[in-house]
């Protein structure tokens, strides 16, 4: 992992600057789909340490495990709500970073316990497809304007800030191609959140409000190769064929990934996967 200079982060002043369930088994592939790149050819090198996620874990945890000893009576009592801490995961389309956002969350649930952190994801905050349709996005769903961001980013202030009540968390579902209300919930017991979508460090109105809520944005840096298949795959399971797949993936998740890479220099650290097997190849 890499740390990368960024601007002042106003949710974290002491810095320098600023699981779609469990991992898919092996499938088989029907006739017609895009082979899988070779495992070594799109491996990044060597030079990266792999991600130890059981390390990571602990390390997501240590966001707030200082808060909350700092914010408890000498007896033990705790009079206000501890701190809540909220560490986003950025990246281009494809790179696994809902996978690894609900893997973590696991992980640190079963270190901490059951209520000890919670996922929301930015895909939630997709348009639906009336608004796409007029907006003229239709054929543009996953870029920077098809997100409501100021929806996003007031939903990261209110987790923020409120502590003591059940909040809902939308997703979006692949199924019916639709944002869905209150699939997630964060419980008042949990003091860290992990976010995840495309644009958390994209500099930009909104996108930049959202970043205040953000005690630190962690970047998933994912060969190319490696991306391009899962989103092949993500289209294909969506119920388009090879053709429109792949011309889906070369005219939006394509360029849509370009712009995410620009904001990579924003975020806190880079994470590199170094074992390809580590994610499942549908994101």
């Amino acid at each position: 992992m890499a740390d990368l200079p960024v601007p002042e982060n106003p949710a974290r002043p002491d810095l320098p600057a600023s699981p779609e369930g469990p991992m898919s088994p092996e499938h088989s592939e029907p006739p017609g789909r895009p082979e899988p790149p070779e495992h070594e050819a799109t491996r990044p090198s060597r030079s990266a340490p792999p991600l130890d996620l059981a390390a990571l874990a602990a390390e997501v945890w240590s966001l707030v495990a200082g808060d909350a000893a700092r914010s408890a009576a000498p007896d033990g009592a705790t009079g206000a709500v501890p701190p809540r801490r909220l560490l986003g995961i950025a990246g281009a389309p494809g790179a696994g970073k809902s996978t690894l956002a609900r893997v973590l969350v696991a992980a640190v649930r079963e270190r901490y316990g059951a209520g000890s952190a919670a996922y929301l994801p930015l895909d939630g905050f997709h348009l639906s497809n009336a608004q796409l349709r007029r907006l003229g996005l239709t054929d543009r769903k996953g870029s920077e304007p098809s997100f409501d961001v100021w929806g996003y980013a007031a939903l990261l202030d209110r987790v923020l800030r409120e502590g003591r009540r059940e909040i809902y968390v939308p997703d979006y579902d692949r199924t019916l191609h639709e944002p869905v209300a209150a699939r997630h919930l964060v419980p008042p017991s949990a003091r860290l959140v992990i976010t995840e979508g495309n644009y958390l460090a994209c500099d930009a109105p909104g996108w930049r409000a959202a970043r205040a809520s953000l005690v630190e944005v962690w970047y998933l840096e994912t060969a190319d190769a490696v991306r391009e298949h899962r989103l092949l795959e993500r289209q294909l399971a969506g119920g388009r064929d090879v053709e429109q797949a792949r011309a889906w993936v070369a005219g939006n998740d394509q360029p849509n990934g370009e712009q995410i890479k620009e904001s990579r220099r924003r975020c806190d650290r880079v994470l590199v996967p170094l074992d390809m097997d580590m994610f499942s190849w549908r994101d």
